[in-house]
């Protein structure tokens, strides 16, 4: 009898512990962190809260300018990040031979002309220096906003690159300064006019109300993404929180919260990746 005693025990153990390892898989939530910088905070904590009613726990990582969020991302400290439009993705893919990818859309962030010394574009003098971002994507994406303001003409080739070969005509000897992004709005004072992007015009207290022009809402390339690296485009779990962020709860919040100056913008990944026929139209 007691041969079979310890036997039985033993099985009975087994089963006790299997059975409370399945229920703790199942009510553990499954935990994601996303790399983000501090513009977009406040949507990120909204989507946060939502994720968590679907058992989903957010853990928001936010960075400063003075780190990429892709480069954390591919060091494995993060898993998604959500911070930058598809042109500026692509360039970094690019220039680092890295694989990230968007597996959604989230909105666009108009990029503006603002100026404390004029009040509209016709008032900016010859000979006057204009600011723009320094990366290659921002720098073409200043390019074709001044080209829509009618200061001056990118080539024909465009690429949506920026640099000063890219300008085709300058009636109006317009210099470019390139700076870095953070510090457009700190330029100001000291250029007739600074290109500055959403979110850190945003940081600087400023909105699209005080732009003396900013982009068309359509720009396709500069819709900015949720990013993630190859091997995780499938993740359901990720595909989870773009369902989340891509809700009407979510469009309606982020209409609500930023007055305007950030625009929802749902597309699919196949319309996305069709953004450089944008270029040939200019």
């Amino acid at each position: 009898m007691r041969k079979w005693i310890f036997p039985i025990f033993l099985v009975f153990g087994v089963l006790l512990v299997a059975c409370s390892t399945d229920t703790s898989v199942e009510t553990e939530q499954t935990k994601v962190r996303v790399g983000i910088r501090s513009s977009e905070l406040r949507t990120w904590e909204y989507v946060k809260e939502q994720a968590s009613k679907e058992g989903i726990e957010i853990e928001i990582v936010n960075f400063s300018s003075a780190y990429d969020p892709n480069q954390a991302l591919i060091e494995g400290d993060i898993d998604i990040n959500a911070f930058q439009h598809v042109a500026y993705l692509d360039s970094f893919n690019e220039n680092t031979n890295s694989e990230i990818v968007p597996i959604g859309t989230t909105i666009i962030a108009p990029l503006g002309l603002y100026s404390s010394k004029y009040e509209a574009v016709s008032d900016i003098p010859d000979g006057a220096q204009i600011a723009v971002p320094n990366d290659a994507p921002n720098w073409g994406r200043a390019l074709l906003l001044l080209q829509e303001a009618g200061l001056l003409t990118v080539v024909a080739d465009f690429d949506g690159l920026g640099g000063k070969d890219k300008i085709k005509d300058n009636p109006k000897n317009i210099e470019i300064v390139p700076v870095d992004s953070a510090n457009t709005p700190r330029v100001m004072e000291d250029t007739a006019g600074s290109i500055i992007n959403n979110g850190v015009s945003l940081e600087a207290g400023l909105t699209l109300k005080d732009a003396l022009i900013y982009e068309n809402q359509t720009s396709k390339p500069y819709i900015n993404v949720i990013a993630a690296r190859k091997q995780d485009k499938e993740n359901e779990t990720f595909q989870k929180i773009v369902k989340i962020y891509q809700s009407d709860n979510t469009a309606t919040f982020i209409e609500e919260t930023y007055k305007g100056n950030y625009l929802p913008t749902s597309i699919t990944l196949e319309e996305l990746s069709t953004y450089k026929e944008t270029y040939s139209n200019n």
